[in-house]
């Protein structure tokens, strides 16, 4: 088996896993429950469809089941997000509802987006070092996709235990994106395209 089963299959059970809580908690009258279980079940359905039309290849490596496992049960600590929604029945203010939802949507664009002009480019011109459009300010345009995104589900929450657990995964994003960086670093023009680029955080960091 390979990586993707287990990330796939964890980001489509992600919208069952919020109705049974939902259910569990009674929170079908609960307008939060619902945003939250539309932001995060879409980004579940739209991460599996863009890996079968345009799949990152690091999720092509094979996996053992006991690792494959033990990724799906580390993958549900995303969950404590819409476990604290239900069973604390969060009413998050219109506002930052509306906050959040604006958030989703920018980080949507960032991270599909970027993922298929880099699969595109690569199907293209295979080995090219990738400098333009979403990547021209932004060496990871996809890492601020997913942060926008992921920010968008722990304000919903407004709880600090999920702020926690996202800040431990941006860790190991971090990790990600410097391996990326010594990766590139054997093309010529790296180093002029990494002083004109943020590592994450477009214009920022």
């Amino acid at each position: 088996m390979k990586w993707k089963h287990f990330v796939d299959s964890h980001k489509l059970a992600t919208s069952l896993a919020i109705l049974v809580m939902m259910a569990l908690h009674d929170q079908w009258d609960n307008p939060t429950a619902w945003i939250y279980l539309a932001l995060h079940g879409t980004y579940g359905i739209l991460w599996a469809l863009k890996s079968r039309i345009f799949g990152d290849k690091t999720w092509e490596q094979e996996i053992t089941l006991l690792l494959g496992i033990a990724l799906w049960a580390g993958l549900s600590f995303y969950w404590v997000a819409p476990w604290i929604v239900t069973s604390q029945a969060v009413q998050a203010p219109p506002w930052r509802t509306a906050l959040c939802v604006s958030l989703f949507g920018f980080g949507v664009f960032f991270h599909f987006g970027s993922d298929m002009q880099k699969n595109i480019t690569l199907k293209l011109q295979p080995g090219k070092l990738i400098t333009t459009g979403m990547f021209a300010r932004c060496r990871n345009p996809n890492y601020f996709g997913e942060l926008l995104i992921y920010l968008s589900f722990v304000l919903l929450v407004f709880h600090w235990l999920p702020a926690v657990i996202f800040g431990i995964f941006i860790g190991y994003w971090f990790f990600r994106m410097y391996q990326k960086d010594k990766s590139l670093s054997r093309y010529p023009e790296f180093e002029a395209y990494r002083k004109q680029s943020k590592l994450f955080i477009p214009f920022l960091f």
